[in-house]
């Protein structure tokens, strides 16, 4: 086990370099799924709106999971459960490919992608928990952007890949491809070794699962930053859960380009994610948290209200970019702000507190930003997304998070 008092490099830290490379292979195996599930749905319906539907879907799973997942995290081994998380994820995506080889019943995507979702927010919630056992408390903003630069460096040839592999032998592939990188990836943990919480004993206590998830939403609720900052992230995640299919139907439906298009554009769009996971260390430092998660979630706005006034596939690559540029730097810094303000032996029940509260209303925007796009048209919808994000991050200044 490494000592306690963690080195001051990052990169002196195995247990560290080994949890970053893992997590490359894990975001490289989301980035096929990212787009070859919207791919197939959309390749077997030809509706957008079945699309938003799997995605609501899968984010109805998110939030259900989200009530027990903290409890599991807080009172378990959390690099098994990690591994169970992979492993599970593994195995559904590989049915996928498996019953494509017979048929095409739909009910196979509307049945494996949720249960993936469902884990998906297993390890989401775990993974928050593990990195204040990997890294040092003045290091967990640093590392975060790290994990965030490498999902970006993952993501940006993963599309572009998952694309290519669409066109040449259908999204079903790319899906079986998603499935090894997840077996890889739970292969991986075996080499990671946790610090355990300083509060360990205080871990182990229990009581009912209702108890101890209303544990976690207390401490959220009492935080005079978490609150208003889980009522606000509510809000963007009601607009902008759906960006994804429209972004895509939009290239392929209203454009007319194929799939390896997709590709380039969402690979564009994790470039800017990429260059945030740079610069928000030295920008929280600067202007503090609020000023950057404010700043940040009013620009990513602009990006979105912008994306449907053009017909260039280029300049919606670049708007792309800078939308998860700036999203990605207020979700950095949102993640680090949490971990280092939560309890460890609270930080499950918190985590999952805070995003099932804000993911809550993510299927019903998703739903209903999809079947906007069809009805009036991806330019209003992008329009009024983006005014909206843009108020959303403009309402932070009148609360608790402008003072974070």
């Amino acid at each position: 086990m490494n000592d306690p008092a963690r080195p001051e490099s990052l990169w002196a830290n195995r247990d560290y370099r080994v949890f970053l490379v893992i997590q490359t292979l894990s975001a490289l195996g989301d980035s096929f799924s990212f787009v070859a599930i919207p791919l197939l749905v959309l390749h077997s319906t030809g509706s957008v709106v079945q699309m938003g539907l799997v995605t609501g879907m899968t984010g109805v799973a998110s939030i259900v999971t989200g009530l027990f997942a903290g409890v599991i995290a807080d009172r378990v081994d959390r690099r098994r459960l990690l591994m169970t998380a992979d492993v599970a994820r593994c195995l559904l995506y590989a049915t996928i490919p498996a019953v494509w080889l017979f048929a095409t019943p739909m009910w196979v995507i509307y049945t494996v992608v949720p249960l993936a979702g469902g884990f998906a927010m297993l390890f989401r919630v775990t993974y928050v928990t593990v990195v204040p056992a990997i890294v040092g408390p003045d290091q967990i903003t640093r590392a975060n952007a790290h994990l965030f630069g490498s999902y970006a460096v993952a993501t940006v040839g993963g599309p572009t890949l998952a694309g290519f592999v669409a066109a040449a032998a259908g999204p079903v592939a790319a899906i079986g491809i998603d499935a090894v990188t997840f077996a890889l990836s739970a292969a991986g943990l075996l080499l990671v070794r946790l610090r355990p919480p300083a509060d360990e004993p205080e871990r182990q206590t229990g009581g009912g699962v209702r108890q101890e998830f209303l544990a976690g939403v207390r401490f959220l609720w009492a935080h005079p930053v978490l609150r208003p900052l889980t009522v606000l992230l509510s809000a963007f995640i009601f607009l902008t859960h759906g960006m994804t299919d429209v972004i895509i139907y939009r290239v392929k439906e209203d454009l007319g380009h194929g799939d390896d298009t997709v590709g380039y554009v969402l690979s564009a769009g994790t470039v800017g994610a990429f260059l945030g996971s740079f610069a928000v260390t030295r920008v929280r430092k600067a202007l503090g948290f609020g000023a950057t998660w404010i700043g940040a979630t009013a620009l990513g706005g602009v990006a979105i209200a912008c994306l449907g006034l053009t017909g260039s596939v280029p300049v919606i690559g670049a708007l792309s970019a800078g939308m998860l540029l700036a999203t990605g730097v207020a979700g950095i810094c949102s993640m680090s702000l949490r971990q280092e303000v939560t309890p460890g032996h609270l930080l499950g029940r918190v985590t999952a507190a805070f995003w099932t509260t804000h993911y809550s209303l993510g299927p019903l925007g998703a739903a209903a930003v999809t079947a906007a796009a069809a009805g009036f048209g991806v330019a209003k919808v992008c329009l009024a997304v983006g005014v909206g994000v843009v108020c959303v991050a403009l309402s932070g200044t009148a609360t608790g998070v402008a003072r974070g």
